[in-house]
């Protein structure tokens, strides 16, 4: 797709140039220079999630965030689940000297339900 935005806007400012409108072509590929920064930021972020799962005795939560991704582990019976400040504030996840948030790609007023969702798993009802 990229490619092909390059050879209509390349081919259109080399027809442009040849007729003596010399601007045009550099600002072609500032264009396609800025277009191509904005594929290059949204293909870092295009698989950021979080993905929580409950396996046996064992919460697992995995965040990732430009490509790096962050895993902790908890003990179902010791993890708690809050919010971290109000009602649609993040959830926050803590037990065993480790804390992380959860619920950056939920709507804030969808985040009460997925913590109570959460708790509710974690009691096994």
């Amino acid at each position: 797709m990229y490619a092909s935005l390059c050879v209509v806007s390349l081919g259109i400012g080399l027809a442009f140039w040849m007729h003596g409108a010399k601007l045009i072509l550099p600002f072609a590929w500032l264009e396609l220079l800025a277009v191509g920064a904005a594929f290059l930021v949204y293909a870092r972020h295009a698989t950021d999630g979080e993905h929580i799962s409950l396996a046996g005795h064992t919460l697992v939560v995995e965040l990732e965030n430009a490509g790096k991704c962050e895993r902790a582990e908890f003990s179902r019976e010791w993890v708690r689940v809050e919010p971290s400040a109000g009602d649609h504030s993040l959830i926050e996840l803590y037990g065993q000297g480790r804390r992380v948030e959860v619920g950056r790609y939920v709507r804030p007023e969808l985040r009460p339900a997925l913590a109570q969702e959460i708790r509710m798993a974690l009691r096994g009802v």
